[in-house]
């Protein structure tokens, strides 16, 4: 098994905000997590109705309006209730690199 070490990350591009303060309780993490899937399935469904498989009857800017706000609310409510666990899994390695950062400045002396 490889061991996994956390690199310092490039330095942000200028007027990006490093401010990290938000990522520090669980619960805070945890909706990132759910808003990060519900985008991620927003992504997937908008792919699969650019597909068109079939033609539409009566199609419409209103129309594709519509379903563009019925496919977030499908995908909001998707992330909500049956996760397919991608928000979880950056929940849990956002947490495990911020308690080896935070392990790390402690074994140092500096506060994190």
């Amino acid at each position: 098994m490889t061991d996994i070490s956390l690199r310092a990350a490039p330095s942000p591009p200028s007027g990006t905000s490093t401010d990290t303060t938000r990522l520090g309780s669980r619960a805070n993490l945890e909706k990132a997590g759910k808003e990060f899937e519900a985008v991620f399935v927003g992504m997937m469904v908008k792919s699969m109705r650019s597909a068109h498989l079939s033609s539409e009857l009566f199609e419409s800017k209103g129309l594709d309006t519509f379903r563009e706000m019925q496919d977030q609310k499908v995908a909001q409510s998707m992330a909500d209730t049956a996760p397919l666990g991608i928000g979880k899994a950056m929940v849990d390695f956002l947490a495990k690199a911020q308690a080896a950062q935070e392990a790390a400045a402690a074994s140092e002396g500096t506060p994190a």
